[in-house]
């Protein structure tokens, strides 16, 4: 027995991906798609995307916006947790990048859930906000630019209803945010936004130190 969080040698982490994670063979084909790009670290690990499409079902959630969309997983998985008559508001501003999304969301049966918006993101919530949308969505997830990290989380809990969940990515940023001697812009970032949800009494959270480290926030 271990009274700390278990270090997953490869051995362990097969074992635990065999008896938990269920991706559709859709899901499967998107992460392998994105491993092929420049680019492919930015996809979210498919563990964490059972955990979001979990989360939509144990919370009820029926409207969620989501900020970095990239090739589309994290949406994809959301989606397909969301009733029939749910709404996923996506933030991205990749042409190239999106439209794999969309390929795949089309193939899920999901398109017709989402709401695709290529613009940069504080740009489309404060849109959100000034069309007299705050307070009623159920859910966001942050996984974008780390530089604007703050602006999002601010205005995501404005969008939120009392009792939403927000959930913040990369949050351990490869084990550089417990490095002081990192002082890398998106490092700092991230570090000041981790402090301040800690002591943010407008919210209730948990850091898991899962893929890249995800924070869940519940809004008071």
């Amino acid at each position: 027995m271990s009274n700390r969080t278990l270090a997953l040698d490869d051995r362990l982490f097969s074992y635990f991906l065999q008896h938990s994670l269920r991706e559709t063979a859709l899901q499967r084909s998107l992460r392998e798609e994105t491993a092929l790009l420049p680019m492919a670290r930015m996809q979210i690990a498919p563990e964490q995307g059972q955990l979001m499409g979990f989360l939509v079902e144990l919370t009820g959630a029926r409207k969620i916006v989501e900020v970095g969309t990239f090739t589309g997983y994290s949406a994809l998985s959301m989606a397909l947790a969301l009733p029939e008559d749910g709404q996923l508001w996506a933030c991205d501003v990749s042409e190239e990048w999106t439209d794999i999304a969309r390929r795949y969301w089309a193939d899920a049966g999901v398109a017709h859930k989402m709401t695709l918006r290529l613009a940069p993101a504080v740009e489309t919530l404060q849109g959100l906000l000034d069309a007299g949308q705050a307070g009623t969505f159920d859910m966001a997830f942050i996984d974008a630019d780390k530089s604007n990290y703050d602006a999002y989380y601010e205005l995501c809990l404005r969008l939120l209803r009392r009792g939403g969940l927000l959930l913040v990515d990369n949050v351990l940023w490869g084990g550089s945010v417990a490095d002081p001697n990192d002082q890398e812009v998106d490092t700092l970032a991230i570090r000041a936004l981790n402090a301040k949800i800690h002591d943010d009494d407008r919210v209730s959270m948990s850091l898991l130190p899962i893929a890249d480290g995800l924070t869940l926030v519940r809004k008071r």
